[in-house]
């Protein structure tokens, strides 16, 4: 039995039941892959069927307008990603929806991993999505590399077409890495519990406790703090976002409170900053110095 085998084997026993699996149905697969993105698939799963009762096909999320999107998109965090979705929705009612991975690579924001995700589980074509995930759990069993670094996918990328099955249910290959990574190949995996465990290539040093995990596994991505401020700039737009939505219309002058109870006059150019980046974003509208959420369709 190759090593596929022993996964998809493993799959059908333990594999997770989630409502965007057993379906081609493009659209819910991307919106299923874009709020996956930074949410746990626990929080994802009540997003994701809220979503689809209020936008359930392409069409009407692409009718939709930007405070639309964000009023829906309200708890996900990272707000750009429902904007994108829509566009995408509007590119997909205007041109037609992709028939290749190439295809949907041509879609503004959509990159290699969701095209990919989107070629194998919508099209069924024999292709892998490479993520965080399954990145780990191939460069351990291929290539014995216990914790892989993301900048060298060559190797990976070479031996992960091999890895696929020429015939049979390879589109569940991807889902089944998901699933191990998550519930075995994690950063301390359990190696005696693993499917793969035999055959991979890093497991011995795991189960003779030679490896060390680093503390940090991805690099943080620099983010702009302001001074004296105790989070990212990131945080006090969403902050600004969540009070915009909650209160309709709202004064610029009465959100630095809101946002930020250490807030003094010497921090208004930082929050006139972030709220210009905001309305420049698509986010928020100004009208006579009230701001309110986008109504641009």
């Amino acid at each position: 039995m190759t090593l596929a085998a022993h996964l998809l084997f493993w799959y059908r026993l333990h594999g997770r039941i989630l409502p965007w699996r057993g379906t081609q149905n493009a659209y819910r697969i991307l919106v299923s892959e874009i709020m996956l993105q930074q949410t746990q698939v626990s929080r994802g799963i009540l997003f994701y069927e809220k979503w689809l009762k209020e936008f359930p096909d392409w069409d009407s999320l692409a009718r939709a307008t930007n405070a639309d999107v964000i009023r829906a998109w309200a708890g996900l965090g990272y707000n750009r990603r429902a904007l994108m979705l829509r566009d995408v929705a509007r590119e997909v009612m205007r041109t037609g929806e992709p028939k290749s991975e190439a295809d949907w690579r041509r879609l503004k924001g959509i990159g290699p991993y969701t095209a990919a995700a989107l070629a194998a589980f919508a099209l069924h074509e024999r292709v892998l999505p490479i993520d965080t995930n399954i990145r780990r759990v191939l460069n351990r069993a291929l290539l014995g590399i216990p914790f892989p670094d993301p900048e060298k996918d060559e190797q990976l990328k070479i031996l992960a077409e091999r890895f696929l099955p020429k015939k049979g249910n390879y589109f569940d290959i991807p889902q089944a890495l998901f699933d191990l990574a998550t519930a075995i190949c994690t950063k301390t995996p359990d190696c005696s519990s693993c499917p793969l465990r035999n055959e991979c290539c890093a497991s011995e040093q795991f189960l003779q406790k030679k490896i060390q995990a680093p503390k940090q596994m991805i690099k943080k991505a620099a983010e702009k703090i302001h001074p004296g401020k105790k989070y990212p700039d990131r945080i006090y737009r969403g902050r600004i976002l969540k009070t915009v939505r909650e209160e309709q219309i709202i004064p610029v002058d009465k959100l630095g409170k809101k946002i930020d109870p250490s807030f003094k006059k010497t921090d208004i150019p930082w929050l006139k900053s972030m709220v210009s980046r905001l309305i420049r974003d698509g986010f928020l509208e100004e009208n006579k110095g009230k701001l309110r959420l986008s109504q641009t369709d």
